[in-house]
């Protein structure tokens, strides 16, 4: 039995991505018009058919992110009007996913009204990856397929055979140990973590490091890299602690401010993130390689289309019985 034709489309958010996904499919990219007027109004029609068709449609909500969530809900509406049978949305980096919770008063839930916003759109489906807290995917009632990095990521260090004793995983702060264990598990290596909440009793004491360091290599692993300054504090503590090479990996590199310089002068020496986010901001930051996981979210479209799980996708090649 042959798999439902469906339609891919890509708005803009990272073209490179959204092509790789369309190469490993064999699935051309749909073609749509977008223009924007003077004002900064968005402008989109979708110039085939897509009645009775399942839609996928790849947007981040990154830099800009406003106009590129516009772009989406936009090209959402068309789509539902043009009588697709169903909108799925690919999103690889969900911004707005920091806000999941209130932490003072008066203060909005951003995520949640994301999630609302796509929904009463009428979309029948999120595929994301590494979303910042987990939480999120309680905030929608239609399903959410949410993809980890972390397979792709941890293949770097099988590839170029940079696995040992020596090697330890560090979280950048309490909150990332469990992602953490869960990347030393796949590495077969140790973990540790940086105690910032001396940061907030003694600002001007270095950051200390919870584990031993001394004389290895230490990745340091978060699922966002924004402004830098959580890495480069983090990897100062490190070379401070004895650590002799430091990596940095993440699944979004986000990149804003003046993390490129920032992190071009830390004692990171290498960093190692995924292509959620186009690269076309990352000039100047010579230390830093993207791998691709396009492959992933192909797998997940190739295998939602056909109504299969997608157990296989959350799994590493390289070390099956890691729980990611």
């Amino acid at each position: 039995m042959e798999s439902p034709a469906y339609q891919l489309f890509n708005l803009g958010s990272n073209d490179q991505l959204a092509h790789e996904v369309a190469e490993t499919l064999n699935v051309p990219l749909s073609n749509i018009i977008m223009n924007q007027f003077a004002d900064g109004e968005i402008y989109e029609r979708i110039e085939h058919t897509v009645r009775g068709r399942d839609v996928y449609v790849i947007q981040g909500i990154s830099n800009p992110v406003n106009d590129n969530f516009m772009r989406l809900m936009i090209f959402i509406d068309a789509a539902r009007r043009a009588s697709a049978n169903s909108v799925n949305v690919v999103i690889p980096y969900f911004g707005y996913a920091r806000s999941d919770r209130k932490a003072r008063s008066r203060e909005p839930i951003s995520a949640r009204m994301v999630a609302d916003m796509l929904e009463s759109q009428g979309v029948k489906r999120v595929i994301t990856m590494d979303l910042h807290a987990s939480q999120v995917q309680g905030f929608f009632d239609i399903p959410l397929d949410h993809l980890s990095a972390l397979p792709v990521l941890g293949h770097y260090f099988y590839e170029y055979d940079l696995l040992g004793d020596d090697l330890v995983v560090v979280a950048p702060d309490h909150s990332g140990a469990a992602e953490a264990r869960k990347f030393a598990t796949l590495l077969h290596a140790d973990w540790a973590m940086i105690d910032r909440r001396l940061d907030n009793l003694v600002p001007d004491k270095p950051y200390q490091v919870i584990g031993q360091v001394k004389g290895r290599r230490a990745i340091i692993i978060d699922d966002i890299i924004d402004t830098g300054k959580s890495i480069q504090l983090a990897s100062e503590a490190l070379k401070a602690a004895g650590a002799t090479e430091i990596y940095a990996v993440a699944s979004h590199p986000v990149l804003s401010d003046n993390a490129v310089a920032r992190l071009e002068k830390s004692p990171v020496d290498h960093i190692i993130v995924s292509n959620t986010i186009e690269g076309d901001h990352i000039v100047g930051l010579d230390k830093l390689e993207q791998v691709s996981v396009a492959n992933l979210f192909a797998q997940a479209i190739k295998r939602i289309n056909a109504f299969e799980s997608i157990e296989d996708v959350l799994r590493s090649p390289d070390n099956k019985e890691a729980i990611l």
